[in-house]
């Protein structure tokens, strides 16, 4: 799957968000292995996932952050 941008993965629903929060780690858990024992063809991909994972942590801790508030008050 090509690298989602911040608005792309705003759009997506919580279900979906995680299901390409799984996917990515999974990815690049296997890319990690890969790397240990081989050399990449493309490197900078580990980097692209990395920021993709975090990119994707980060929008779900805004989400949540954002229903506590509304919860709270």
């Amino acid at each position: 799957m090509p690298e989602l941008d911040a608005a792309q993965v705003r759009e997506l629903t919580d279900e979906e968000m995680e299901e390409e929060i799984s996917r990515t780690r999974e990815e690049l858990f296997r890319l990690r292995f890969r790397a240990a024992y081989e050399e990449l063809e493309n490197p900078s991909l580990l980097r692209t996932l990395r920021r993709e994972l975090a990119r994707l942590l980060t929008i779900r801790g805004e989400r949540l952050r954002a229903e506590g508030e509304a919860i709270d008050g």
